[in-house]
């Protein structure tokens, strides 16, 4: 997989730790499941933009503060 999905995978398990939140909790708070969140943290899956979005407004950031801008 591409290293800059495990990246902003990295930073998104970083800001739900921050926020305290369980990737269950977070997957309940985008419509998804546990399994999906495991994936995405881990660089093991892509998702579209719109899917980044909806993490980034649950965990309380900008998209752009998960990828480095």
């Amino acid at each position: 997989m591409d290293e800059r999905i495990k990246v902003l995978g990295a930073a998104i398990r970083e800001a739900r730790l921050k926020r305290g939140l369980s990737q269950t909790e977070l997957a309940a708070m985008i419509g998804t499941d546990q399994a999906a969140i495991s994936r995405i943290e881990n660089g093991g899956c892509g998702v579209g933009i719109a899917s980044y979005i909806k993490i980034a407004d649950a965990l309380g950031v900008k998209l752009g503060s998960l990828v480095g801008f």
